[in-house]
């Protein structure tokens, strides 16, 4: 059973305030619903969705016009019925994402609070929700919130089993087969939204505690293994879809090979492949990425959060104040530990324990003396006004249309927070923390953002296009030569166009689609040059200026160096001079 409740020096924060602040927590998440969606990947995983929305094949997935296979389906058969119900377009890509992190809220709220006192719980919340990455991937959604809401819903059921129904603050009872159901099917879920490799923050928290606190035999508990079984048999689905449109298959071309398992690529290739660095998706790994990427991933928190995994694991290697649960910690370490060692690295590939991050920081700052938690504000103040101050200095370098009412955003909140929240208490360092963040969310989304994702030249390109007369009935071509998925703005334009869409990838499927006569073709301004040097008909229609977003630079940012940094795309009529 879990140790006792560690005292708390601090009040819990009036449920008036903290409902207050979870409401802005939750609203400058879905400031990120509004930009459009960011190329690659986020557009990527919106045309899967799409063509499968529009289908109605929820068994096979492509990309590209062919078969795709890298992510499992769960995030997509989410986005494809939220497609369904909302319309193909970005606040329904985005919203379900939306609802699964604050799902991730609401269980790290659940977890917490069943184990510690009410202010470890609140501060928890606020941390979790004001999180830069966490904020950053409700706008450039991929995985990662399905996966937050998953994981920490799995780890709260679990924990459920274990240690009961009964005592302060605890959920309301369930039964303990109703958890390991529960818990059993999310995690099936977080299996089909990424692999195998999330039993690790799943599981390893559990394993961590039971043997740190001497309760090993828990191993041996038959209900452990009856969730691990049933979790797989959660899975059924992605194993019927993957057998179904690949192993079934062996003829189809993937990776550049025949014979390729769909099978297989789920339980091994997908997370081991990478981990190893031996599968057909390869990375370069540094073993202490994750230490200074969580310096800014996990802002304004990182140095509180250091601080509380310092002091937790100093504690445990002493034997000194036994914490009441020891799932956070485990967790998270043993994740941070799988990633850093992992040959393939990523910035949001942490988000998912975040909620473990998230209480481990609580844990800390609630722990601190009158004293120390003056001196700790006082440090988060300054970093949160040299982060309003780089929010006001980015709104200088990008000049957005709107800048002046930017500027009263970020001088309304200002002012807002500093007459809010006085004094030094959990509730003023909280604050003022979520206004923070308020600004520097509501600047990126709302202002910041909307300036430059028009430079996505086929989200441009794709509304030009839908505006022209009779477009809804005249497909568009998109030119990208060569194999595999492509990159560049063409999925910008697959999405957002609202005509059919066809890839062509090489110039004899070029001439094949053009024996109907010339067809609107959408390509870069290169590849367009180069199909009039090989004796196409190309007739310019317009022309479109590209950068590659999510890869910001300060030329880009600056408005008055942005011109040199873009190069064109082009909507073009393309016919065969060989006809």
């Amino acid at each position: 059973m879990p140790a006792p409740q560690q005292r708390t020096l601090s009040p819990s924060i009036p449920d008036s305030w903290f409902y207050a602040l979870v409401a802005a927590g939750l609203v400058l998440n879905a400031t990120g619903l509004f930009p459009p969606i960011q190329e690659p990947d986020g557009a990527l995983y919106a045309n899967i969705a799409k063509v499968m929305a529009q289908s109605g094949d929820f068994v096979n997935l492509y990309a590209v016009g062919t078969d795709w296979l890298d992510k499992p389906h769960f995030p997509f058969w989410v986005t494809a019925v939220s497609f369904r119900i909302f319309g193909v377009n970005t606040v329904g890509y985005k919203l379900p994402a939306l609802l699964f992190f604050a799902a991730s809220v609401g269980y790290t709220y659940r977890f917490t609070r069943s184990v510690y006192p009410k202010i470890v719980a609140q501060v928890a919340t606020l941390v979790l929700l004001t999180a830069f990455h966490g904020v950053l991937s409700n706008f450039d959604v991929r995985a990662e919130p399905y996966l937050m809401g998953l994981i920490m819903g799995a780890v709260y059921h679990f924990w459920r089993v274990y240690a009961g129904d009964s005592g302060e603050g605890r959920a309301p009872v369930l039964t303990a087969p109703v958890h390991l159901l529960l818990g059993s099917l999310l995690t099936g879920c977080a299996l089909m939204t990424k692999g195998v490799f999330v039993l690790v923050p799943i599981g390893a928290g559990l394993v961590f505690h039971w043997l740190v606190t001497g309760q090993w035999r828990e191993l041996l508990k038959l209900r452990w293994y009856v969730a691990v079984a049933l979790s797989f048999l959660f899975t059924a689905p992605e194993i019927y879809c993957l057998y179904q449109q690949f192993d079934l298959h062996p003829e189809k071309v993937i990776f550049g090979d025949t014979g390729v398992s769909g099978v297989r690529f789920f339980f091994w290739d997908s997370q081991f492949g990478r981990f190893f660095n031996t599968g057909p998706i390869k990375g370069a790994g540094d073993k202490f990425f994750f230490f200074h990427t969580l310096l800014w991933a996990f802002l304004p928190w990182s140095l509180p959060f250091y601080a509380g995994v310092g002091r937790s694991i100093a504690g445990l290697v002493k034997r000194q104040h036994p914490a009441p649960e020891y799932v956070s910690l485990g967790a998270g370490l043993a994740t941070f530990a799988l990633f850093s060692l992992s040959a393939f690295q990523l910035p949001h590939y942490m988000n998912i324990v975040f909620p473990f991050f998230a209480i481990l920081t609580a844990r800390f700052l609630v722990s601190l003396s009158p004293v120390a938690l003056r001196w700790w504000t006082l440090g988060q103040t300054v970093l949160g006004v040299v982060l309003m101050a780089l929010s006001i200095g980015l709104l200088y370098i990008v000049q957005p249309d709107q800048s002046a009412l930017a500027m009263g955003w970020v001088g309304a909140v200002t002012l807002l927070i500093f007459l809010l929240f006085r004094g030094s208490t959990l509730l003023t360092l909280a604050g003022r923390m979520v206004g923070t963040m308020l600004v520097l969310a509501g600047v990126l989304n709302l202002f910041i953002y909307p300036t430059l994702m028009p430079y996505q030249a086929g989200m441009t390109a794709a509304h030009y296009a839908n505006e022209q007369p009779g477009s809804a009935q005249r497909p568009t071509l998109l030119y990208m030569p060569g194999v595999g998925v492509g990159g560049g703005s063409y999925w910008t334009y697959e999405f957002y166009a609202n005509h059919p869409t066809r890839y062509v990838r090489s110039d004899s499927a070029l001439r094949h689609q053009l024996q109907r006569g010339p067809q609107p073709v959408f390509t870069s301004a290169e590849e367009a040059d180069s199909l009039a040097a090989r004796h196409f008909s190309v007739r310019t229609v317009a022309v479109f200026p590209y950068y590659h977003v999510s890869k910001l630079s300060y030329d880009f940012l600056n408005r008055d160096s942005r011109a040199r940094t873009l190069s064109p795309y082009v909507l073009v009529s393309i016919g065969d001079e060989g006809n």
